[in-house]
């Protein structure tokens, strides 16, 4: 599918979407929390979110959909031996922590982009709390047996944090206590945003730092009405178009987010763009937009939207620590590279960095790499560059944010009429 941007003049105000990263976490706990039924609001309906449905019903959730509400009774019974986790990195590493609860031979796979995303962090470490994980050299399909019986375990959390997250939701229902130690954690907040939802469900883990957490066994989910806040790596996009096409107001965002990617309108104040702080969400303005810096390593999902800002601003931004962003669904160094290249921008590729000269965006077509940030990224940068830029591969935006370009289009962006150039997904 072909979407064709225009350059705009964005003045808009938008409701974020709900946060997929969180929408994903509830649906496990609520999973867990045993033949009671948790109450979900403000559900996020990406395909991400889809594909954390479709596993907790596979492991024997029953969920039910309705306007506005997605309503999940838990019980760990799993239905079938297949978990179907689609595109999402989320799902396949959280989930097979929680799957290893199970006394089951149990295989976690997904579609192609999803096969291509390592899994390696998941086999000693299920291994020393009782269950056997192997993966396909390192990556999905991933064969887990339980059941896991607590302990002392080290987790390396180098590639991503999802993982862990998966053992701080599944070990407190477990019998015994246990004890995670671990090494090199990247993505911090999203830990963070575990532990949150973790409380709100009356369950306690202890911690020291980063490094050391404590979960004591035998505790049980409590459940209730839980509200998936707005999510502001989609809101990210909508900011930075802000910055350089305009105005934009983005509403349905907490302040208060432990989520990483709220570290954006720094990074926007930074860069000299106009920024009010309102208690659900933040309007942007454009300023006088100079080069900045930012370190990605609690933060890797900026890299594409940061990537479109830098493409307007004044001499040279740099990116540090892209070698998180390698393993999405696209390699996306290379894919912004690429394509920003494509587009007349200066990238230079360095050692765990990326430099982007601003400067004129010109016409041209770009290609989403399958990925939805991709598209994003070049969907908000084609809004203010010299003439139309075309994207292929535009639906891939359904994986985070269904409604993108109908917001975009709400804001004052420009599009032109689609063209079906294949059946379904990409990849």
């Amino acid at each position: 599918m072909r979407r064709t941007v225009h350059p705009s003049r964005i003045d808009g105000t938008v409701r974020a979407p709900a946060s997929k990263s969180v929408m994903i976490r509830v649906t496990a706990a609520a999973l867990l929390a045993g033949n009671e039924r948790t109450v979900i609001l403000n559900p996020s309906m990406s395909e991400d979110a889809r594909s954390g449905l479709r596993v907790a019903a596979a492991l024997g959730a029953e969920v039910e959909t309705t306007d506005g509400a997605v309503l999940i009774t838990g019980g760990l019974s799993p239905r079938t031996p297949l978990l179907d986790c689609g595109e999402s990195g989320l799902c396949i590493r959280m989930f097979t922590a929680i799957a290893a609860l199970c006394d089951r031979k149990l295989t976690l796979t997904g579609s192609a982009p999803l096969l291509l995303r390592p899994a390696t962090a998941c086999e000693g470490t299920l291994g020393a709390l009782g269950a056997t994980c192997t993966t396909t050299g390192g990556f999905p399909p991933v064969g887990v047996r339980g059941a896991i019986r607590g302990g002392h375990a080290v987790v390396d959390g180098a590639m991503s944090s999802q993982f862990l997250s998966g053992l701080l939701l599944a070990l407190p229902i477990v019998e015994a206590d246990s004890t995670l130690l671990v090494e090199n954690l990247a993505s911090r907040p999203y830990v963070d945003l575990t532990l949150r939802l973790l409380s709100s469900f009356g369950i306690c883990v202890e911690r020291e730092g980063y490094e050391r957490f404590v979960i004591p066994g035998g505790q049980s989910y409590r459940v209730g009405t839980h509200v998936v806040e707005g999510d502001w790596s989609a809101a990210a996009f909508l900011l930075v178009l802000g910055a350089i096409g305009g105005r934009m107001r983005v509403s349905g965002l907490d302040p208060h987010s432990t989520q990483a990617d709220r570290r954006v309108l720094r990074v926007l104040e930074r860069a000299g763009a106009e920024v009010t702080h309102h208690d659900d969400g933040a309007e942007v303005a454009r300023g006088e937009l100079a080069s900045f810096e930012f370190d990605l390593t609690d933060a890797p999902d900026l890299l594409p939207p940061l990537a479109a800002l830098a493409s307007h601003c004044e001499g040279t931004s740099v990116l540090h620590h892209t070698d998180r962003t390698i393993h999405k669904e696209s390699n996306r160094v290379e894919a912004i590279a690429s394509e920003f290249s494509g587009l007349g921008v200066h990238v230079e590729v360095g050692s765990g960095t990326l430099a982007i000269t601003g400067g004129p965006v010109r016409a041209g077509s770009g290609n989403a790499h399958g990925d939805h940030r991709v598209a994003m990224a070049l969907a908000v940068a084609a809004c203010a560059a010299a003439g139309p830029v075309e994207i292929e591969g535009a639906e891939h935006v359904a994986k985070s944010y269904p409604r993108f370009f109908d917001d975009l289009t709400t804001a004052g962006g420009e599009l032109s009429a689609v063209a079906q150039t294949t059946s379904g997904r990409d990849g």
